[in-house]
């Protein structure tokens, strides 16, 4: 082994990549499953309205669904910009 060769990055074959990206999706997959129909909609709307007011970055934003036998909560956590939090 080389000196440069301790210094190269290890690149990812194309199918573990691929394989990544699946489990990601099938992990996504499995925490939609159970919500209500409605949801993804819900969830847009509920931004928009947020928007109207402050500017959001779609990555400062998490959602999270739960359902139990007795209740259903939807939980949205967004943070906010720094001029937003002042005003």
């Amino acid at each position: 082994m080389g000196l440069l060769d301790r210094f190269r990055v290890a690149r990812k074959g194309s199918a573990s990549v691929a394989r990544e990206r699946l489990q990601i999706m099938i992990a996504r997959d499995r925490s939609e499953r159970g919500r209500p129909s409605y949801l993804p909609k819900l969830e847009k709307e509920i931004l928009e309205v947020i928007r109207k007011y402050v500017e959001v970055d779609p990555d400062a934003v998490s959602v999270n669904y739960e359902q139990d036998a007795h209740q259903e909560v939807l939980e949205l956590n967004i943070v906010l910009p720094e001029s937003a939090q002042r005003a």
